[in-house]
């Protein structure tokens, strides 16, 4: 019963959190763009929990970013008229989210299931926060975004710096991913771990992909934004905590040690490669 409880509350305070946010813009169309975000969460948890399953989880938050950038892309429009940065950023987030949310439906249909979820959707109140910490994601993840939507993005030297970041990290994503699906689909690696390609310099770079992204996404908003609107550009600082103490990282680790740790090249793979951030060195010198 206290769990049912904790889990609840939970889920209020990460409700609470990115609603509080999204009210420091003072937009009208952001705030209902969160509450969208949570809403679309909440009706998918019911027929997700009733079947039991996960396998459209990752795709529904995905859909739930080109919901969101759509809506308010469109309600800007309908005030101020075309604006190239709105198009510009609000392609940006699309086609990230297209690209991550039809790789990982794809490779939990390959693989059957999660592990993530095997225990938690059995809890009502477990799964129910899950999926409401999903809308956090999305929610303080585009905070920034939607609000340089609403208010028009200023296209200047920020925003071309944000560019190519945005560039960077989402090359990076997308090399690591097809690097580790390629590493899996050759039989005699499937009970072993990838370390070539860019998984020889970060345990996580596609991680490290995500997290510079979203750093790109936030310096090509940062123009647009004022007062407590600054407020949020934490995106990338909060991806940074949820991969790299919460949801990703430490649970991918745990992992890896109940399948390799007993192998001496996976400790010696921990111990010379650096858990997210490239080391140059390295590079260039083996």
């Amino acid at each position: 019963m206290k769990k049912k409880i904790s889990y609840l509350l939970f889920s209020s305070t990460a409700f609470a959190m990115a609603y509080g946010l999204a009210q420091l813009t003072a937009i009208d169309i952001v705030i209902n763009a969160v509450l969208i975000s949570f809403l679309i969460q909440w009706i998918l948890f019911v027929p997700a929990y009733y079947f039991q399953t996960e396998k459209f989880f990752d795709l529904s938050g995905s859909l739930t970013y080109l919901t969101v950038i759509i809506y308010t892309s469109h309600a800007s429009y309908s005030m101020t008229g075309l604006n190239f940065g709105n198009l510009i950023l609000g392609l940006f987030v699309i086609i990230w989210a297209l690209r991550l949310g039809i790789f990982l439906y794809f490779r939990i249909n390959s693989t059957g299931e999660d592990k993530r979820f095997k225990f938690i959707k059995k809890s009502p109140t477990q799964f129910f926060m899950t999926w409401t910490l999903q809308g956090m994601w999305v929610s303080v993840c585009s905070t920034c975004a939607l609000t340089a939507i609403a208010k028009g993005v200023i296209l200047n030297s920020f925003f071309l710096v944000g560019f190519f970041i945005f560039i960077l990290g989402f090359l990076i994503e997308i090399i690591a991913d097809y690097q580790k699906k390629s590493f899996r689909k050759k039989s005699m690696f499937k009970n072993d771990f990838i370390q070539s390609g860019l998984w020889a310099y970060s345990r996580h770079p596609n991680y490290l992909g995500e997290i510079i992204l979203w750093i790109g996404i936030a310096i090509c908003s940062f123009s647009s934004l004022s007062g407590l609107q600054l407020i949020t550009l934490i995106s990338p600082i909060f991806t940074y905590v949820l991969l790299v103490y919460i949801s990703g990282i430490p649970l991918l680790e745990e992992i890896g040690k109940e399948k390799w740790g007993h192998l001496s090249h996976y400790q010696k793979y921990i111990k010379k490669t650096p858990k997210l951030f490239f080391n140059p060195i390295r590079i260039f010198v083996k």
